[in-house]
């Protein structure tokens, strides 16, 4: 988030993405939402755009014509947690794992539903400035309260019992609530940079998590599979 823009001043959405059709689709939903809409048709010019701009969210195509849209993310991660939502093919898990794990905060497959894709972009820039705000003191989600600082849970009023492994990994999917973190990331940040392999990990503890913390394991609420992909935590 830019944090500069007046009290009551729309929030600046950066469209990066080549199909002009698509620009317009964009465009009209957006504004219709009062976001003022920057467009750029290439990758470079998304880049410049970004950093002459300030957008307070990219919605980034991947496929564009001078430079593919990882290294959009990567280029302006060096400088700016701007919210990206990257915008991906339909089925193409590794496009999504490689944009996340460059730092994207979310993904939406084409073809997309609009609702779907406003609900992503609030979901985004929350998180943006959730994050401008330094680390949460506490955090619930329906009956589920975490307490950082203490690092306790409690579920209904009752203190749930979890593991060193489980609290990080509840603590951190809870952290970027509502935005999709990889196999890797989780991985990387709770056991370690020399267990991003180890995908059993996470299917074993993300099911001890939802035996201990859902009402329903088998249809979790709050504790959600991105297939193929990750996990991500509910927004409440």
């Amino acid at each position: 988030m830019s944090g500069e823009a007046p009290a009551g001043a729309p929030l600046v959405v950066l469209v990066i993405e080549d199909e002009a059709p698509i620009r317009k689709f964009l465009r009209a939903a957006l504004e219709a939402q009062d976001f003022t809409v920057v467009e750029s048709a290439t990758g470079q010019d998304g880049i410049a755009q970004a950093a002459t701009r300030a957008p307070d969210l990219l919605l980034l195509d991947l496929g564009l014509p001078d430079t593919d849209g990882f290294e959009v993310v990567r280029r302006v991660r060096e400088w700016s947690r701007v919210p990206i939502v990257v915008l991906s093919a339909r089925g193409r898990e590794d496009d999504k794992i490689r944009a996340l794990d460059a730092g994207a905060d979310d993904y939406v497959t084409k073809p997309f539903a609009m609702g779907e894709l406003l609900a992503r972009v609030r979901v985004a820039l929350r998180h943006g400035a959730r994050g401008s705000e330094g680390e949460p003191g506490e955090m619930t989600f329906g009956d589920i309260a975490i307490d950082f600082g203490r690092r306790t849970v409690e579920r209904a009023g009752e203190e749930v019992r979890l593991t060193p492994i489980e609290y990080r990994l509840l603590a951190t999917l809870a952290k970027h609530a509502g935005r999709v973190l990889t196999h890797e990331q989780l991985l990387r940040e709770v056991w370690g940079p020399g267990y991003t392999s180890q995908h059993h990990y996470l299917r074993v503890y993300m099911a001890q998590l939802r035996h201990k913390l859902e009402t329903d394991p088998s249809h979790p609420r709050w504790l959600v599979t991105e297939p193929g992909v990750g996990y991500r935590m509910r927004e409440p």
